[in-house]
């Protein structure tokens, strides 16, 4: 079993940043976990991964183990934590992996500090434009020239936020595991003790509406959404870019891998999974041999 052991740093801000860190190897590796995750959601990654790797994951500000007293309004909010993490650390040179919300946070670092850098993975990202969130109409559909503006407004969406706000209100964990069933995993579950571990830990999550906006309105390409302008911050992402779309995905669909790459540029490539939201548990051994081609070699055999 491998060793995988919880730190603390605290960051000038006063909030304090949980981390996991295996121990052994001495290629750093850095995971950024999605919404209603935490670092503790990439254990199967970090026990499986090859012995080589110095692997670190973090909890966000408001997720886990982390401390919240500042609400976040940005994705741009998690990526300077991170940033002062990786000094608290002595982290200078990285590849950093990122997963749904993790994946635009993981975007947003690697515009402002390339130098840090040296590849970029992003697996089910949420993409350069963002994820809003729409009216619904009586059907439950989203009315796609209505997105929702405020934290308010969101906290009200019946179809992606109440009832998983009043999932962590009860402690619902039933609910919840039915959400994650529904959206998240597709082939494979959990075993049972893992998952009844990342049911508690999603009950740890203070954020969700805060991080909802944030996704709404990310927008580092030149484009403009139904949010608003882009910051052009994309233009800075130079690393190779890896970008893992499951094929079953029902939470990001193809086309915000499509726009990532589009708005990256030559060095970022699409890789197909034959998985949902979650390749760590519906195919962990395709995703370890995609992971270590591409940072060893840079690019990813064709399946």
């Amino acid at each position: 079993m491998a060793d995988i052991s919880l730190h603390y740093v605290e960051l000038s801000n006063g909030e304090t940043i949980a981390y996991r860190e295996r121990a052994g190897g001495v290629r750093p590796l850095v995971l950024v976990h999605g919404n209603m995750t935490s670092s503790l959601h990439w254990d199967v990654l970090m026990e499986s991964l090859p012995s080589k790797y110095k692997i670190y994951a973090v909890d966000m500000r408001g997720f886990g183990e982390s401390s919240y007293h500042t609400p976040i309004d940005s994705l741009h909010d998690f990526a300077v934590d991170l940033n002062e993490w990786t000094e608290k650390v002595g982290l200078s040179s990285f590849v950093l992996m990122g997963w749904s919300t993790g994946g635009g946070v993981a975007m947003d670092f690697a515009a402002d500090h390339p130098q840090k850098v040296n590849k970029l993975i992003l697996l089910a990202s949420v993409g350069t434009r963002g994820y809003p969130i729409f009216q619904k109409d009586e059907h439950g559909q989203p009315i796609m020239t209505q997105p929702l503006h405020t934290k308010e407004e969101i906290a009200q969406d019946l179809v992606q936020v109440l009832p998983i706000l009043r999932a962590y209100e009860a402690k619902d964990k039933n609910t919840l595991r039915q959400i994650w069933e529904m959206l998240i995993y597709h082939d494979n579950t959990p075993d049972e003790a893992r998952y009844e571990r990342y049911l508690d830990d999603m009950l740890t999550q203070r954020n969700l509406v805060d991080v909802d906006y944030a996704l709404a309105f990310f927008n580092i390409s030149h484009e403009i959404t139904v949010m608003g302008e882009g910051n052009g911050k994309v233009s800075d992402i130079t690393m190779p870019v890896l970008v893992l779309s499951g094929r079953k995905d029902r939470v990001v669909p193809e086309q915000m891998a499509l726009d990532i790459q589009k708005d990256i540029g030559e060095n970022a490539h699409i890789h197909y999974l034959d998985t949902g939201h979650s390749a760590l548990i519906d195919d962990l051994p395709g995703l370890i041999q995609v992971i270590t081609e591409f940072i060893e070699y840079g690019e990813v055999a064709k399946m």
